[in-house]
């Protein structure tokens, strides 16, 4: 008797022939040929049943009975091979996938996993990450204070380029990405709208239009002699101011005389102040983009396991890196001078991702990637600021710098040397995503 002829038995017929052989005799034989049977099979069978029956011959032959569990086509069950798991984090949540698949094809477990984590080392990274990012953003800014080097330079322009390819490929790479992980989720449930991703991204873009439209049209009520696409004193200008000089001349008859003659004096001491609003409009929607999502790095970088962790802390640290030279080239550009509003907007991208580590931190005993609601908050707010990073991305920078900026009819170096860190700044931040 094999396994395949036994799991053929109906229920009804193998009960049916239980009974007729107890009834029929008080003792049991077992057959010779099956003493001999191979253990491996009972340990190769969850929980199988081993039955003796009674053949019309009068031979007592057992059966191996599969548990129910097994399918009923036979060579499957225990014996199956086991699936390796390949897992990686996104946005804080644990995403497996088998060998040759995508994702696993059973739901994951929605509960909150517990891990190893090293406090210290996160501690440390903190402050790794908040000078990496302080670097990055103030470095622009400092080098066209320090060399007075022309915001149209070859130097900025490569800056410039880069962080726009960065700025790019963060919109559609990894948030976009990682808004529709997260809709996805099989925790969060099946949405009835599929297109959620995509409408609340375009729903960023048409909130980035509204913001600087209406800005643009608020700085021509309070300056109508003011073009927002022209550049205008945006900070008050120290005028010319004529004062007299005292000379001494020799009149007809010999004796000295005093004449007083006017000259000009503080000419050109304000020629920093001058910028284009909608350049500073621009920039404050882009990093309204980025804080968004660098509070979420923060807080996600710091729950995601030790076994992650490493590797997950040394592509954000590149991130950071790559998304502070952009930033910070947009802020230099509007002026070399090192004004309060400059500061602050830099200051605010240097501690944001670092106090969503400290959040982080404070919750990395409770926090649960999967939970419904953490789900929902995530992909909300990484899919809205992909629509940000998208407009300010193509409008602002890519189609400004290149179609109505100095790229428009730049020299053969200098528009080579934007292209190719143009596509630098979108490879090298794509391959980040492979990993984050």
């Amino acid at each position: 008797m094999n396994r395949k002829f036994a799991s053929t038995i109906h229920s009804a017929k193998l009960k049916y022939l239980l009974d007729f052989a107890s009834r029929a005799t008080g003792k049991r034989f077992r057959s010779p040929r099956l003493e001999q049977q191979p253990q491996n099979l009972l340990r190769n069978t969850q929980a199988a049943t081993l039955m003796n029956l009674k053949t019309p011959n009068g031979d007592e032959v057992q059966i191996l009975l599969p548990s129910q569990t097994s399918t009923s086509a036979g060579d499957h069950g225990a014996m199956e091979p086991e699936h390796r798991e390949n897992c990686h984090f996104h946005a804080g949540v644990e995403h497996c996938g088998s060998e040759g698949e995508s994702e696993v094809s059973e739901p994951p477990s929605c509960e909150r996993k517990d891990r190893d984590y090293n406090i210290p080392l996160r501690i440390g990274s903190l402050f790794a990450i908040l000078a990496t990012s302080a670097i990055a953003v103030f470095g622009p800014m400092l080098w066209a204070r320090l060399f007075n080097t022309g915001m149209n330079g070859l130097v900025f322009t490569v800056i410039k380029q880069f962080g726009t390819g960065v700025m790019v490929s963060t919109a559609f790479i990894h948030l976009l990405t990682h808004a529709q992980l997260m809709f996805s989720n099989p925790c969060l449930g099946t949405l009835t709208y599929e297109a959620t991703t995509g409408s609340i991204a375009m729903a960023g873009i048409f909130l980035s239009f509204l913001v600087e439209y209406g800005g643009n049209r608020f700085l021509l009520t309070r300056k109508p002699d003011c073009n927002p696409h022209a550049y205008c004193d945006v900070e008050p200008r120290v005028e010319p101011r004529v004062e007299p000089q005292r000379t001494t001349a020799k009149s007809i008859d010999g004796s000295d005389t005093e004449q007083t003659a006017p000259t000009l004096t503080n000419l050109g001491h304000h020629h920093h102040s001058l910028a284009r609003p909608d350049d500073k409009l621009s920039v404050v929607v882009m990093e309204a983009g980025i804080i968004f999502h660098s509070i979420i790095i923060g807080l996600t970088l710091v729950v995601a396991g030790d076994s992650s962790y490493t590797s997950l802390f040394i592509v954000i640290i590149f991130h950071q890196m790559f998304e502070g030279l952009a930033l910070g080239a947009r802020i230099a550009k509007l002026g070399s001078a090192l004004t309060p509003t400059s500061v602050g907007m830099a200051a605010v991208f240097a501690l944001i991702t670092p106090v969503g580590m400290a959040v982080g931190l404070g919750v990395i005993r409770k926090f649960n990637g999967n939970d419904r609601s953490t789900l929902l908050a995530i992909g909300t707010l990484d899919a809205l600021s992909a629509g940000i990073l998208t407009w300010v991305a193509l409008i602002d920078m890519w189609s400004h710098d290149w179609l109505y900026g100095d790229l428009h009819e730049a020299g053969i170096v200098k528009t080579g040397m934007g292209l190719l860190s143009l596509v630098a700044g979108m490879v090298l931040m794509g391959l980040l995503g492979k990993w984050a």
